[in-house]
């Protein structure tokens, strides 16, 4: 058995109209970006901009997030090209599949489970953080010497119920719930407007300073200071791109809108509408965003757990304050509910293949949505949330998502070599340099994060390779005869 055998693009669409395992295609490019803006929008623009600003950055993380944005808008390319190609759901470990072999897309496959299930976690305990400062209660409890997070787990419940009833419904609340937050959102931007001190911008990129001595740790210390030998310091041009690897954070959606390729009326279309769109606009607004708050107060001053209604409140707009806590509850729902969303197509593709159990594929029968994966997701979601003290964990977001960026981009080139007679209704520019490009971007943020968060990565992965050889590489349909062998397109060179 070899573990680089790939699925041809043909298998793949086939497979979507397996009896029982069929996904409904509910979806518009309208849906698609208001899946897109539903998760970019979250805890990013509400809480890392201040923290990266005050530890990192200062005023300059406007370029943090334009460095970060410039990035995901080449992987957008590769993604769009291969979600319109390829309109199955699994997003990238679909794509990785199809170009690099078995192998590579359950090692990306692993990673999104990652990605996802650990960023749905996070963003629960910051929703419940923000619920319970609105309404004065607590929503954590101590039992038994251990803090259970409630008010995060019920609130993964109620999505997760959500997440089984349907895209499309999923899709209408999402674009209530995106309304209301893009509203607080340009709220911030114009209100905030007429409290900034041109003076809080003055120096624009702080000076570099070495890290303080309960922070320089190596563990602590981007990997790329640790490789050069250089001395762990913050600010300067290091602290805008290390504030760039961690601000990423904040980008996290358009990749997830690819996930949902299989339930797109017209994913030819409208997969580009959605990822770029969501993107381009989150982009300028985070960017906007930060300009303002970084305008408002020192950005000394920014590192609090609600940046955002705190430099509101501390220009004396305390009303304001309460109304961007009330759209930090409001906007950090539907980055949760999207997240789920996510994980869940993502394992279900691979179930699918068999290199998870076959009955986690299952479709509902009536809602035909994925609900036996969604129902394992929430349960796990809801775990991490209420039980598990997982902060530490969030930089694993940025760097598994940063990798299947770079599978996908090198994706693109060896499909285009691979099979260069497939329609592409979008194809990305100047392959295989930008993809190249892209790639290289990816990778370089991925080593200016810590050297503990790489450590977790490699043991995770590590993981997941034995999980592969012991069940997957054994009971994957292909490898068993159940799926054709896909026929190698003629080869190409060259340049498109």
């Amino acid at each position: 058995m070899s573990i680089w055998r790939t699925k041809s693009i043909e298998q793949s669409i086939r497979d979507t109209d397996e009896p029982g395992h069929q996904l409904r295609k509910d979806l518009t490019g309208f849906d698609l970006i208001v899946f897109g803006i539903g998760v970019i929008i979250g805890t990013g623009i509400f809480v890392v901009t201040g923290r990266q600003a005050a530890v990192n950055a200062g005023p300059a993380i406007v370029l943090s997030f334009l460095i970060a944005g410039l990035v995901c808008a080449l992987a957008a390319m590769c993604y769009a090209e291969f979600a319109s190609t390829v309109p199955v759901a699994g997003s990238a470990y679909t794509f990785g599949y199809a170009s690099l072999g078995e192998f590579i897309a359950w090692i990306i496959g692993w990673d999104l489970v990652l990605e996802f299930t650990l960023a749905a976690s996070v963003v629960a305990v910051g929703w419940s953080g923000y619920a319970g400062d609105l309404l004065g209660i607590p929503t954590s409890v101590s039992i038994g010497g251990w803090p259970v997070n409630f008010g995060a787990m019920l609130i993964v419940a109620v999505l997760g119920v959500l997440a089984t009833l349907g895209t499309k419904l999923s899709g209408r609340v999402s674009a209530v719930i995106v309304a209301i937050k893009v509203g607080i959102v340009l709220f911030i931007i114009v209100v905030g407007a007429f409290f900034v001190k041109a003076a809080n911008w003055v120096p624009f990129i702080p000076p570099s300073e070495p890290l303080p001595a309960e922070t320089a740790e190596i563990g602590h210390t981007p990997l790329t200071q640790v490789l050069l030998g250089l001395e762990p310091s913050a600010f300067g041009l290091w602290g805008v791109i290390a504030a760039a690897s961690v601000v990423f954070f904040s980008f996290i959606g358009f990749d997830i809108v690819a996930t949902t390729a299989e339930e797109t009326r017209n994913p030819k279309r409208d997969m580009p509408i959605g990822i770029f769109g969501s993107l381009i606009i989150t982009t300028v607004l985070y960017m906007a965003v930060a300009a303002v708050v970084t305008g408002m107060r020192p950005y000394t001053e920014l590192d609090s757990p609600a940046p955002l209604a705190e430099a509101f409140r501390q220009v004396g707009a305390d009303w304001a304050g309460t109304l961007i806590s009330l759209g930090g509850v409001i906007g950090i729902t539907t980055v949760i509910l999207v997240l789920m969303m996510g994980q869940s197509r993502v394992a279900f593709a691979m179930s699918r293949d068999g290199l998870l159990p076959r009955f986690l594929s299952k479709t509902h029968p009536r809602f035909g949505t994925p609900y036996i994966m969604t129902i394992v997701t929430t349960v796990a979601v809801m775990v991490l949330a209420g039980l598990v003290p997982i902060a530490a964990l969030e930089e694993m977001v940025n760097i598994g998502t940063l990798f299947a960026f770079v599978v996908v981009s090198i994706g693109v080139i060896v499909l285009r070599r691979k099979r260069p007679d497939l329609p592409r209704s979008f194809r990305a520019p100047l392959v295989p340099v930008l993809p190249i490009i892209a790639a290289l971007a990816c990778l370089w943020l991925m080593l200016n994060l810590t050297v503990d968060t790489w450590i977790r990565f490699v043991v995770w992965m590590a993981l997941g390779v034995a999980i592969y050889f012991l069940y997957g590489m054994r009971r994957s349909r292909l490898g068993r005869g159940e799926q054709e062998m896909p026929q190698p397109g003629p080869s190409v060179s060259g340049t498109d």
